[in-house]
């Protein structure tokens, strides 16, 4: 595998780990990167190492949450922790929209709508759209302010609203954080049921490419494969925390503002 290569997978590496998190969508930059620095690769297996990928990125978050996400407690008295149960079967409630209308969809999605028009259109009008919602929710009060608090009812809104992020540049976690905002979720707990939701539906996605494409690897793929994951897990690690960090004491507006200034800019590109 050539140097210039390597240097383009941990690129890439890094661009999934911080976008795959942060609501700006982490497939549409990595389109947008491919664009510019093209990868030497065939297209059947960038297709899939663009997904699969996000297993790096789904690993940080069973490490910096592991222990909201683990439910068995075997210093303690009560072994099993109920609400973390209980929050799981939320997840699985999330996970179905997405899950269902991607066994359908993906493919022609991905065929028809991966371009860099329909990118830079999807960055634009979610970043209005966040600031519209922020804008809206400045002088509410959520109804839920923790995961805990929310119904099955919700969670199940939410992944309704997770399905929309198959058109890349949506935003898998954009696309959910506005539907729980919408929703009367806190900015934190959105956050958090984003994260939580991406475990389940990263994994089935990542799956399926992997038996589409098949686990005949060449030297090269392989070492991509390795060290895309392991870059975009070391950098989803801080991506992760710093939002959390950040939604704690600010709205989401600058990364609407972002959005529609990276997409006028991808659409001048274009055009020129």
């Amino acid at each position: 595998m050539e140097f210039i290569e390597l240097l383009k997978v941990i690129l890439i590496g890094i661009v999934e780990g911080i976008t795959e998190w942060l609501p700006i969508s982490s497939t549409g930059h990595m389109l947008l990167v491919d664009e510019f620095i093209t990868l030497q690769m065939t297209e059947a297996f960038k297709e899939m190492f663009f997904v699969v990928i996000q297993l790096g990125a789904i690993l940080a978050v069973v490490v910096v949450f592991w222990e909201k996400l683990w439910p068995f407690r075997f210093q303690e008295k009560n072994v099993i922790q109920k609400d973390i149960f209980s929050m799981w079967f939320k997840v699985v409630a999330g996970v179905i929209p997405a899950g269902v209308l991607g066994l359908l969809f993906d493919d022609f999605l991905e065929e028809h709508f991966g371009t860099p028009l329909t990118i830079s259109v999807m960055l634009i009008l979610y970043g209005i759209l966040f600031i519209i919602i922020e804008n809206r929710n400045k002088n509410r009060t959520p109804a839920v302010s923790d995961i805990s608090q929310l119904s099955y009812k919700t969670a199940l809104a939410i992944g309704f609203f997770q399905a929309l992020a198959m058109i890349p540049g949506t935003s898998r976690s954009g696309a959910t954080i506005i539907g729980g905002l919408l929703l009367g979720v806190s900015r934190t707990a959105a956050s958090e049921f984003t994260f939580f939701l991406a475990i389940p539906t990263m994994l089935g996605a990542s799956l399926i490419k992997l038996l589409k494409f098949g686990f005949a690897f060449t030297a090269p793929e392989l070492i991509t494969l390795i060290v895309g994951m392991a870059v975009a897990f070391v950098v989803s690690i801080g991506s992760i925390r710093f939002l959390m960090s950040y939604v704690r004491r600010h709205d989401f507006k600058v990364f609407g503002w972002y959005r529609i200034i990276l997409g006028a800019l991808v659409i001048l590109i274009t055009v020129l």
